[in-house]
Order: C-alpha cells, then structure tokens, then sequence
C-alpha cells in the first residue's frame, strides 16, 4: 500500500492523534495534507505547548489538551503514541465505542516498500541499530534510520524504493499491539525495564516478541544466546534463527573468542579493531554482523568498526580538566546498562547514579559498584535505593548522597583526583529532573565543560 492509498483511506473519518511528541507531529502534517479531520490531543497545557504544535492548530489540527486530554474525545480511528499504555481505561472506552487503534509505527509498516530490520532490547538499541546502518551505507546500500532512534519514517515512506533498507529501533512501548513484525528481527537482551509503565515483566517480553512472532519462513531472528530471556525465542521463530554469544559456539551465528568475532568460525573483526570501548559493544558488533550477512562484506564491517565513533550520551568522552576524564553515559537508564558502562573501564571509576524511578531493582548494582567505583555519588529520586544497593555488599565504596544533579556533578568533580574517571551513568531515566536522558546528557555535559 502507498502512502497516498493509506491516508485516501482515512478521508472522511475522525481522527484521533493521542500524543503529540516527535513522532507524530509529522503524522498530523501528513493527515491534514490530505484534508482529514483531526484532533491532537496531549497532556500538555497550552501555555507550554511549543511552536511546532500551535503551527499544527493554524493548519487545521484541533487541539484537546490538559491533564483531561483523553476525555471527552471520540473518533473513528487514534493514533496512540508509544508512552500511552494501550490498557489505559480511556483508551479501553474508545475501544469499546468503536475506536479502531493504531499508531505512527503500524502505519508506516503498512506504507514501507522495502526490507526493514529491526532491532530492540533492554540496551544496546541505538547502538546497534546505528552500526547496522552505518555498515549498510559503507556497503552502499540506500539506509533509511529511524523509529526509537529519534526520527519517525512515515512521512518518508513514499521517498523510499523497494531496493532501499530500512533500520529501525523499536522501543517495548511501540511494539506493544504492533501487528506486523520486522524482516530481519535482532533482539540485544532483555532485563527487567519500564516496569513503571509495563503491569509486570511478562508484559514488557511479551511486548519485545511482537519484533518478530509475525515473521514469516523467509524472516530472521537474531538473538543473544547469552541471555536466557532471548535465548528462550529461538523455539518460536518462523524463520531463520542466528545467535551471537560470548560464552557458547551457536550453530549458526557470531562468536566472541580470544579478541576476536568469528561468524560461522571465519574471523570477521578483532576487539582491538574496533573504535567504541567495552564488550557490551562486542556484543552490539555481533548482532551487527549476523544482521547485515548478504548484505555487506566483512571489509565494510572491518572499516565501521576502525572509523566509528560511537554515538552521542553512550560512554561519550566529554572532556580531560587537570587529568581527570569525563564520560557522558546518559543513556544509561538501567542497572544492566550502567553494569556495561562500568565494565567498560580497566580502573575504579567515580560514578554518579540516580534519576527517576522506573520500579525496577537495584541490587544487582551492589557488587558490581564494589567492584568498579572508588566514589559513588548518589542523585535524584532513585538516589537512596543505588545507595543501599552499594552499602549492602561487602567492600563498598565512599557514598555521597546528594539529591540536587547539578550539585552531585560538582561534588564528583571535586572529589576527582588526576587520573580519575567520573562516569555518569545514572541506572534510571531522566524524568525525574529532565525531559529525556539527551537533556540530561547535555546539562551534564555542560556543566563539566563549565569547571
């Protein structure tokens, strides 16, 4: 189906926009391009709605907005953004007055003419996905990147050629009641996360698998065969299953051995090859590899991983002031990704760690805090909870417990001595404090450079 056939479809019904954040923004210019009715609706109140959203009202858009934007509204179809849990007692009440859901994400799969490759997980998302691009365009395919990531593809769709590959990250909450699964489907990990939205664990995985339970014989499903959530997939797949591993030898996939990644037992690249530190990225590098074969060359892959960087808020080298070094790992919103953060340096670190709380458990951070902080500085609402997780395990460090983020950078930079590291890696989202972990990551950053 066309762009065009899709939203000819649409004409003639009430529309329903729930969520007015990046992705569909663009979706509301596309409806009202073609003269559909539409209502936006969003929490935000109207004296902090930014200009992009008041330009969507003079084109045409009707607004709902305030803590009550999902009452009081009807239509024939809604767009539900990520965030918005589908169980949601209003949107349940939409649904059973004869609302049909979809979302920006679904729409676009039903509009896309080319092979997408999907990639979701607990961590390693962006990276991943941004690896499998980069490695695509080297090999000089046309790549078009985006969902999770920052950039909606809909309004892109009809640019796109059948000979183009699609890249896209899918967070749980955009796969959640997604009918439709990727080609080429690569699952990094999963750890408990989002539980704050999600009801339980069982809801976030049964979420993560709709990335592929709709593959068809000619699919493929790439897993982490090191982590037992993922691993349990394999049985379900359609189509083709490939696993990366750091312990095992998969039958068919990527393997991770004295320095070097082997697809099928033919060396492919060396770790000290490879540009952005750290084994949790030997492992984004794995799911890569398998996710780009017949599609790009070993030497494509080779010159990615020389050439790299990395991406923004990700162990992001910010600065050296009096022979301290500051990385910048906002990104890290979890326990297991903070764990990846720390063991991507050879000497104890000065962490700051804390932010908003997701309901997840912090214990398993307690030994790998002894292990890899000298100084942990404990901020925001989750603060007090990684602070007893560090003080519960023998051979703890120093702990500080200092609510206010931009007083807990100071402390740690002042407790920095030349030599140090100070690492911030929160374990938790942002939303405590900052709008998203990009925020944080750059207050974090400018703060450091302020010193």
């Amino acid at each position: 189906m066309t762009v065009t056939e899709y939203f000819t479809r649409l004409q003639g019904k009430r529309v329903l926009v729930l969520g007015l954040g990046v992705s569909n923004r663009p979706l509301v210019r596309l409806l009202l391009r073609f003269a559909i009715d539409v209502t936006g609706c969003d929490r935000t109140p109207r004296e902090k709605l930014d200009p992009e959203v008041l330009e969507l009202e003079r084109l045409g858009a009707r607004l709902h907005l305030g803590d009550d934007y999902l009452t009081g509204i009807s239509g024939d179809v809604a767009f539900r953004t990520p965030g918005l849990h589908p169980g949601k007692p209003e949107l349940q009440a939409l649904r059973a007055a004869g609302t049909q859901f979809t979302s920006e994400m679904e729409a676009f799969f039903e509009v896309c003419p080319c092979r997408i490759i999907g990639v979701t997980g607990s961590d390693g998302k962006t990276t991943t996905s941004t690896l499998i691009s980069e490695i695509l365009k080297h090999a000089g395919h046309r790549v078009w990147t985006g969902g999770n990531i920052g950039t909606p593809l809909l309004d892109q769709a009809e640019h796109m050629t059948p000979d183009d590959l699609v890249v896209l990250e899918l967070s749980s909450f955009q796969l959640m009641d997604l009918r439709h699964s990727c080609h080429i489907a690569v699952v990094t990990n999963l750890a408990p996360n989002h539980l704050d939205v999600h009801r339980d664990m069982a809801e976030y995985i049964d979420a993560k698998k709709h990335i592929f339970t709709r593959q068809t014989a000619q699919d493929v499903l790439i897993l982490n065969a090191d982590n037992t959530i993922t691993a349990g997939f394999a049985p379900e797949a359609a189509g083709e299953v490939r696993m990366f591993s750091r312990q095992t030898v998969p039958a068919h996939g990527a393997r991770f051995r004295d320095g070097v990644i082997r697809r099928d037992g033919v060396p492919v690249v060396r770790q000290e090859e490879i540009k952005i530190p750290g084994l949790h990225n030997v492992e984004n590098y794995m799911a890569a590899i398998l996710a780009v074969e017949g599609l790009a060359s070993d030497e494509d892959i080779r010159y990615v991983a020389r050439n790299f960087g990395g991406v923004e808020h990700r162990i992001e080298f910010v600065r050296e002031k009096d022979g301290v070094k500051f990385y910048n790992d906002s990104i890290a919103s979890s326990p297991s990704r903070t764990i990846a953060g720390l063991r991507s340096f050879s000497e104890k670190v000065i962490l700051i760690a804390g932010g908003y709380d997701k309901h997840i458990p912090y214990d398993v951070l307690g030994p790998e805090i002894a292990a890899h902080v000298r100084l942990l500085v404990c901020t925001g609402a989750t603060g007090p909870k990684i602070a007893a997780a560090a003080r519960a395990v023998p051979d703890a460090p120093e702990v500080l417990e200092i609510p206010d983020f931009y007083d807990a950078v100071h402390a740690a930079a002042q407790q920095a001595k030349p030599g140090d590291i100070v690492l911030l890696s929160p374990a938790s989202a942002a939303f405590d404090r900052f709008k998203n972990f990009m925020v944080r990551g750059a207050e974090f950053k400018k703060t450091v450079m302020a010193l």
